[in-house]
């Protein structure tokens, strides 16, 4: 029975890991958020960098094997980094535009004082506004590829942390499903006098109001509605499920989806249980199954 969270390594698809780094020249944000899935689905926001988004999903698909992921960057030169480009055609076009307006202000009589560098700076255009090259781009995707690394190492061990505390609640859950399964057991044996009892009746029943009729074929009819009504099989097939669901907590690998269809199984055996019943108590059993498996299917819609 798994009753401790070491023994536990389902994985959560849902996780949040953030951060920032600088380097050749650079600084760049980052975050990575997941959610449930059917599959693995992985958005990417990235700037143009060859090779980024290639070595990006390399490094997810190695944390995460499910969900839909969204992960986001943003890079911008250091501060520090920055130098004031001149446009040299910019420039000239400033200048000769400064060149015309004196021009025209001297025909008219007036005298305009000599600009200074600085008012010539801050004119339109005189300034290289557009973004320079990256000197060694290979050199900065290596950069970012390392820094996240160790984000999704934490993104990782977020989804886990959170898979063990989602496995930790279904172990509990598999633990009242294998109780009420005894106890299923336990009240399908006690209705035995009372299931031949209603079967005796019936039979004086059927003889009494049709004389004519076989006995022995009318025995064998209700031998055959007492093997249907039996739950020996449904009860040792919710031991299995129970098994192999608790086999699947311990396993390191993705499992939610084996254990979506597990327990599809589950509920399967329970409503088979109900249908049978035929008493109170064992069908009220069989209904507070249904609902802790419906419970721990909830659960399990978060596993990986």
């Amino acid at each position: 029975m798994v009753n401790n969270h070491d023994a536990i390594r389902t994985v959560s698809m849902t996780g949040f890991a953030a951060g920032q780094g600088s380097g050749a020249g650079h600084d760049w944000s980052w975050d990575i958020r997941s959610v449930n899935g059917k599959t693995f689905d992985l958005r990417l926001r990235l700037p143009e960098l060859e090779g980024l988004e290639q070595g990006l999903r390399k490094a997810v698909a190695e944390v995460a094997r499910r969900g839909n992921i969204s992960l986001s960057l943003k890079l911008a030169r250091s501060q520090g980094d920055e130098a004031m480009r001149l446009s040299g055609p910019g420039l000239e076009a400033a200048l000769a535009a400064l060149g015309q307006v004196r021009r025209a202000a001297e025909a008219q009589g007036m005298a305009l004082a000599e600009p200074t560098p600085v008012d010539i700076l801050t004119l339109r255009g005189v300034i290289d506004q557009s973004a320079p090259e990256i000197a060694d781009p290979a050199e900065l995707v290596g950069l970012i590829l390392a820094d996240l690394g160790a984000g999704l190492a934490a993104f990782a061990q977020m989804r886990a942390g959170e898979g063990a505390e989602i496995g930790a609640v279904v172990a509990a859950q598999l633990a009242r499903i294998a109780e009420l399964t005894e106890t299923a057991a336990e009240q399908a044996e006690a209705r035995r006098p009372e299931a031949a009892a209603a079967l005796n009746a019936a039979l004086a029943r059927v003889m009494e109001g049709a004389p004519g009729a076989d006995p022995a074929r009318i025995a064998q009819e209700l031998a055959m509605l007492a093997v249907k009504a039996d739950v020996t099989e449904e009860l040792d097939r919710l031991r299995a499920h129970i098994k192999a669901a608790r086999a699947l907590l311990a396993d390191d690998g993705p499992v939610g989806r084996k254990f979506e269809f597990l327990t599809q199984e589950f509920v399967r055996e329970a409503n088979t249980l109900c249908s049978k019943a035929g008493n109170a108590a064992l069908t009220a059993t069989g209904l507070e199954l249904k609902h802790v498996i419906d419970q721990m299917r909830e659960q399990i819609m978060n596993v990986e």
